[in-house]
This record gives structure tokens, sequence and C-alpha cells, in this order.
């Protein structure tokens, strides 16, 4: 993983699996690690317009910030939800009756996809992006898991241990809502080296995993 270090805080390339060479750039522990610093604020863009806007309200932020950034071509994909990125804003995509996806960076653009790919089997998938994943939008994501009879899963780049999902299950254990609750993330270990999209597969991260597991836990 590379690290700069700006005004505000570092901003860090190449986050959880999103490089192919092994344990020692793959930064899937960053998330726990920087949730435990009081008074930091992490962010987890999805896309090339989400970066653009969280780096210039970064600049304006007052406070340290940690950001994640995807290295290269990254796409656009926000643009048709009218998204408008605010630090400790969540932001929800699309609605749907069945399966609530609560994502950040990356795993969001997978959440649309596989919600996309899943209508075919009549499965209605509601996507929750959280950008900012501390402080989390508590407010966001209960009224989005108290709604009756959807499960609710978490999809982050990043191990299971410490991360959004970890935060977004302590949230609602404290708050006493108790929806069906499932979690796709990186597991508690060190990864392979390989191909991404091989690697994406094995450890569950690709659309056609995350559709394969959701169709499953439907079911």
């Amino acid at each position: 993983m590379t690290v700069k270090a700006g005004a505000a805080g570092p901003i860090a390339q190449l986050p959880g699996l999103t490089t192919g060479y092994g344990p020692s750039h793959q930064a899937t522990e960053d998330i726990a690690i920087f949730r435990g610093m009081p008074n930091l604020t992490i962010i987890d863009p999805c896309d090339a317009l989400d970066i653009e806007q969280a780096t210039e309200a970064i600049a304006d932020y007052k406070g340290p910030v940690y950001m994640r950034l995807l290295r290269g071509k990254v796409p656009v994909v926000l643009d048709e939800y009218d998204y408008t990125f605010q630090i400790g804003k969540a932001r929800l995509l699309r609605d749907g009756a069945d399966v609530l996806f609560i994502s950040s960076g990356l795993m969001t653009m997978r959440v649309l996809e596989a919600a996309k790919a899943l209508e075919a089997n009549r499965i209605d998938c509601a996507v929750l992006h959280v950008p900012t994943i501390k402080p989390l939008d508590t407010d966001a994501i209960l009224a989005a898991a108290r709604r009756a009879g959807r499960m609710v899963v978490v999809a982050e780049n990043h191990t299971m241990i410490g991360g959004l999902g970890e935060g977004v299950a302590g949230l609602l254990m404290r708050e006493g809502v108790t929806p069906v609750f499932r979690q796709i993330a990186l597991p508690d270990e060190f990864l392979d080296a390989g191909a991404l999209p091989t690697l994406h597969d094995r450890y569950g991260i690709s659309t056609s995993e995350i559709v394969h597991r959701v169709r499953k836990w439907v079911k």
C-alpha cells in the first residue's frame, strides 16, 4: 500500500484486495486499524466522481481524514444516481424489498451490478452506499435496516474483522434492530497472489460470487 500524507491526513492507494501481488501489497486490515483512532474520519469512495468530490470535501474539512484511493483508471458509476458526496452521509442509490446491500468503495460498484443481475431471479435489492466509514451515518443505516422483511448484507473490500460490517452489526445490536444479517468480506488471513479476477472469485467479492451467495441466502 502506498500512503501519501496530505494536509488533512493520509491518502492510501491499493486498499483491500485491489492488487494481485500478495500480502505485502494487500491492505486488507487498514480500516480496522484506523477505526480505533479517536476523531479520525475514514472515507472509502466508490468511483471517480466520489473521489473527486471527496477530495474537495477533505480539503475544506477541519480535522484528520484517512481516505482509501483506487489507483489507475477508475470508472464513473454514480453519475446516473444524481449522487453528491458529503462527509458523514450515506446515500440510498436504489430501493428494493428483499435485500439491503450496505457497501462502500469498490464493493458499491459490485453490489449495484449484482442487484441488476438478481432481478432475473426476482430478488429485489436496495443499495445503501456508505462512503464514510467513520463516523457512520447512523440515521440512514438504521432507517434502511428497520424496514421489515429484507435481509441486510454488508459488502466490503476489507477483512471481516473490524471494518464496515462489524461497525454496522454493532450499531444494529446497540439499537435493537435485528434483521437477518450477512457479511461479504475478505477472510481473516493473508491472501494469495495472483490475477485479480481469480482472487476476487476465490475470496467472494466478485459480482458473480455476490450473486451466487445472495441467491443461496434468500432461498
